[in-house]
């Protein structure tokens, strides 16, 4: 490889890493703390990634920087939420769940308290490798008593992510992706905890998808519309506590199940949907599309997410064989 491409690769990186991104849930955040002074933001040395760069200079007297240090940014919170405030904690999902388990556990699950954790880079969307993806956090912190998990499929769901940690009476954990493009213009949308939202109807089957295989699920199912299946698609935004309603009313209605997920099949979304129709006496054709037990690598989020089975394509795949068991 010759100086002068590398020169340019250099550049070219730099400029994508410092141009101007959105800050939905960063902008939501500095709204929630206007209305409540209890709410205060920690970061653990990864201010701009995480979207409190805003809360950083608008609101400095609440605003926490602790360098790289997630263990005592939790134990931090811990003290900061004994005393009264609502912390929010941010960092990498990889480095806020994994690194910091013990400390998540007994100084903010154990004691119920309002310790909000927010991580980003879910999943196989980072550059950076093994080091820094999270395909195992869902199931890791799914563990955890009291412990709730929310997870946006886009930026239209960002103001509510923090609507549902202030409504979550004790710790919980935001599964978040950074969006780095922006439609025109979008509508805000709601969510509630515990509930699943109905993105597209079906009869045929259900597609039950989460965070960034959302619009995966989405474009899965335009494919198999031409194909003459209808597929119902759900986003399941609150992971836990999961929906466990519309699972069992989306298998009684279409007679098979699909699940999507940025994560490990071990113990994520799909063990969560399977948990609960079995827990019901529920057997249907059911096909989990995550990925599959094994570690990942760097690349942009559309080549990894193709690499490794997590795509709209993989998802009519899944969906496809689920359907030939059913009419088996």
């Amino acid at each position: 490889m010759s100086d002068t491409l590398t020169q340019l690769e250099a550049a070219d990186f730099i400029n994508r890493s410092f141009k101007p991104l959105p800050r939905t849930y960063g902008d939501a955040l500095i709204e929630a703390a206007n209305k409540d002074p209890r709410i205060v933001a920690l970061c653990a040395d990864l201010v701009p990634p995480t979207e409190t760069d805003r809360f950083r200079d608008e609101l400095p007297d609440r605003f926490h920087n602790v360098g790289i240090a997630e263990a005592n940014m939790i134990g931090m919170a811990g003290g900061m939420a004994r005393s009264g405030e609502i912390p929010f904690c941010h960092s990498f999902c990889a480095f806020i769940t994994k690194r910091v388990l013990d400390q998540i556990t007994l100084q903010a699950a154990y004691p119920n308290l309002p310790v909000k954790i927010v991580g980003f880079l879910p999943g196989v969307a980072t550059l950076l490798g093994v080091s820094h993806q999270a395909i195992e956090d869902v199931a890791i912190m799914r563990a955890v008593p009291n412990m709730a998990i929310f997870e946006p499929s886009g930026p239209e769901y960002h103001a509510a992510m923090v609507k549902l940690a202030l409504d979550w009476d004790g710790p919980a954990y935001l599964r978040m992706k950074r969006p780095e493009t922006m439609p025109d213009a979008f509508e805000p949308q709601s969510l509630e905890i515990g509930k699943g939202v109905i993105r597209r109807a079906g009869r045929d089957l259900t597609i039950i998808s989460a965070g960034l295989c959302v619009s995966e699920a989405l474009q899965a199912a335009d494919t198999l519309a031409t194909e003459g299946v209808e597929a119902r698609v759900v986003d399941m935004a609150s992971l836990k506590p999961i929906d466990q309603g519309l699972i069992l009313e989306s298998a009684a209605q279409t007679g098979a199940i699909v699940t999507a997920e940025n994560h490990s099949i071990i113990g994520g979304l799909g063990s969560a949907v399977a948990e609960v129709l079995m827990d019901e006496g529920v057997g249907l054709p059911f096909k989990r599309v995550g990925i599959q037990d094994r570690f990942c690598e760097g690349g942009t989020t559309p080549y990894l997410m193709n690499k490794f089975g997590l795509d709209a394509v993989a998802i009519a795949q899944a969906a496809r064989g689920v359907m030939q068991k059913k009419k088996g």
